[in-house]
């Protein structure tokens, strides 16, 4: 199966009104530090669009670089048990989104996948998500990817004490 591209997001981007260009890196920007760093911005301000299976079906989260899921609450909004949710493996990443895990972005996808949305990012008028390789990046507005990823925001970001 091969993979979409940088170039895939970008149409996917122009298709869906969203004026952004993508910006490559020479150096990786596939976690949520190395993209913070790449481009000069808070931690929280990235996107990270990670593919989950819930009892065989799968979704993708978006949720902010500084935060983590929380898999109890993110089975309570589907009605099952934390063991029914699993992070996707690189295949099934690849089969339903097109994109390798680290390069996943929140639009273009190549199956219709339904998406979460992390509340804390509302922290951020413009966030930056993935563009489709380990080392591409775009900035969008989050009430924008809120409207084109039809994403319902929720909170499923797991407490995180920050004393320790």
């Amino acid at each position: 199966m091969s993979l979409l591209t940088t170039q895939d997001v970008q149409e996917a981007l122009a298709l869906l009104g969203i004026d952004t260009q993508i910006h490559t890196f020479e150096e990786s920007t596939a976690t949520a530090p190395e993209a913070a760093a790449a481009i000069g911005t808070e931690l929280g301000s990235i996107v990270k669009s990670l593919c989950f299976v819930i009892e065989g079906s799968p979704i993708v989260i978006l949720t902010a670089g500084d935060q983590r899921v929380d898999d109890r609450k993110l089975g309570a909004i589907y009605g099952v048990s934390r063991k029914k949710v699993k992070i996707a493996d690189s295949d099934t990443t690849v089969r339903e989104t097109g994109y390798l895990p680290g390069g996943v972005p929140p639009v273009g996808h190549r199956t219709a996948i339904p998406v979460l949305i992390d509340s804390t990012l509302q922290r951020y008028e413009t966030v930056y998500a993935a563009a489709g390789s380990a080392n591409a990046i775009f900035p969008v507005d989050l009430s924008t990817l809120i409207t084109v990823t039809q994403g319902k925001v929720v909170d499923i970001a797991k407490e995180i004490d920050r004393d320790v």
